[in-house]
């Protein structure tokens, strides 16, 4: 069974930074595509930053614009979102996930999903 599980979250005030964390479990994450998905309230889920196992290329969502970067470490089976100089509109709940073969950063494609965890930034 596969499971993915983030920590991490949490509250912070702008400019503040946070990591992120992801687990997977039931699968070896070494060749999989792996991504950071955000849902706010009241919008769409929308990619952060994703890592297409196709190409090995890394897409950023616009809005990142040098502050976030995603990583791996395949010895623990973890992926991460490093976040920096955070604005109040990064707020949401975070998820991670991860596929098989995925070509981009669009939600479309990613069937393994963690069940999200709340980044609040305050004002």
């Amino acid at each position: 069974q596969v499971q993915l599980v983030e920590s991490g979250g949490g509250l912070v005030q702008s400019g503040g930074s946070l990591r992120l964390s992801c687990e997977a479990s039931g699968l070896t994450l070494e060749h999989y595509a792996i991504g950071w998905f955000r849902q706010a309230p009241g919008k769409e889920r929308e990619g952060v930053v994703c890592i297409s196992s196709a190409s090995g290329n890394t897409y950023y969502g616009t809005f990142v614009k040098g502050r976030f970067t995603i990583s791996r470490d395949n010895a623990k089976n973890a992926f991460y979102l490093q976040m920096n100089s955070l604005k109040p509109e990064d707020t949401a709940v975070y998820y991670c996930a991860t596929e098989p073969l995925a070509f981009t950063c669009s939600e479309r494609e990613y069937d393994y999903w963690g069940q999200g965890t709340q980044v609040t930034v305050s004002s």
